[in-house]
């Protein structure tokens, strides 16, 4: 990428429209510029063939696409597809490549794409391989589409969902962008129903992407009980699983948007039925499910994987009690499934 030009992607039609007014090029042509990003996904701005030739070379001039394929991945023998795409953003600290996973997950006549959101992450979860790697920035609204952009795969997906690496709460301007972009008529025109942003809750910031996006929420739990939460994610101090719970039940899930809590389940430590009913009793009242999570064992942590009975015995408790829940399908066990863990190594490389 020639770093004097600005990308296409990432900016919405309003700034298209700034774009198009700047180069002297009738109001229109935002639109159509808009259509071939975001609908046509084209590769080269020579490709907007309804945009005359000589101001397709004034938007060369200052401009380009910003697509940048993956530059390495790993296929599991269940069809999962863990990518790792370069960062292109001036704004990350430090002179060294970055680099972020995005994990392509078919499933029948389903297919979702987990995306990232920073580089690294501040919060720092015992059980997270990247929050080992410490922080090294937000990646900006282009970063992220270019996940889906760039994606071998992209004409397949179904569902997008943005548990990758980084908080999405901690970046949450550039994640309500994507966002946008993904879901407006200009752009993706994906319905939001489509798109599911975690968090492990971050005050004023998860308040705000429930008043302001209509995408479905999920939460990471992973216990119960405060004093071990915090133990397991240090986040639990600045807003605890019980403050978060309190607000989901200010807003309404009992229609098409849900809400849903990620809990991993960690033999011995969180999945006894003690933690089962302290569940039970956290989330009565609030329409939502739980998703019971297999652990993937990362370097350096003693934590241990639930063996496939007692999760099944929590999920059997929950459903019992009123609290929809299911056990999520392990995918891509036999590649670096947990997340980090490829991006790790290419850090560890340099």
């Amino acid at each position: 990428m020639d770093s004097e030009k600005q990308m296409l992607i990432g900016k919405t039609l309003g700034e298209l429209k700034i774009v198009v007014g700047e180069l002297g090029m009738p109001a229109f042509t935002a639109t159509q510029i808009a259509k071939w990003l975001y609908q046509q996904h084209i590769g080269s701005i020579d490709d907007m063939t309804n945009i005359s030739k000589a101001n397709r070379e004034k938007l060369k001039v200052h401009y380009e696409i910003g697509a940048m394929p993956p530059i390495d991945c790993q296929r599991s023998k269940d069809g999962t597809i863990k990518y790792l795409f370069p960062i292109a953003s001036s704004e990350l600290s430090g002179d060294s490549a970055k680099y972020v996973e995005t994990v392509f997950i078919p499933d029948g006549d389903r297919a979702t794409l987990c995306v990232s959101c920073q580089v690294g992450c501040k919060m720092n979860c015992l059980f997270c391989q990247t929050g080992k790697q410490g922080f090294d920035g937000n990646l900006t609204a282009a970063d992220i589409l270019n996940q889906i952009y760039a994606l071998p795969e992209s004409q397949e997906l179904t569902n997008i969902v943005f548990m990758g690496q980084g908080e999405p709460m901690d970046n949450l301007d550039q994640v309500l962008r994507a966002t946008q972009i993904l879901t407006a008529d200009y752009g993706w025109a994906w319905s939001p129903k489509r798109i599911t942003v975690s968090s492990v809750g971050i005050r004023n910031k998860l308040r705000r992407f429930l008043d302001e996006s209509e995408c479905h929420v999920a939460i990471s739990m992973h216990s119960p009980l405060p004093e071990q939460r915090q133990m397991l994610m240090p986040a639990e101090r600045q807003m605890s699983i019980t403050e978060v719970v309190d607000m989901l039940r200010q807003y309404d899930f009992t229609h098409q948007r849900r809400c849903s809590f990620e809990y991993i389940c960690f033999g011995g430590l969180n999945d006894t039925t003690m933690h089962a009913r302290e569940i039970v009793k956290l989330l009565q009242g609030l329409e939502c499910r739980v998703n019971l999570i297999r652990f993937h064992k990362i370097p350096g942590v003693d934590l241990l994987a639930s063996d496939e009975k007692r999760m099944e015995s929590l999920r059997d408790y929950l459903t019992a009690h009123g609290v929809f829940t299911t056990i999520r399908a392990s995918r891509g066990q036999d590649i670096f499934a947990a997340c980090g863990l490829l991006s790790t190594a290419r850090k560890n490389e340099k």
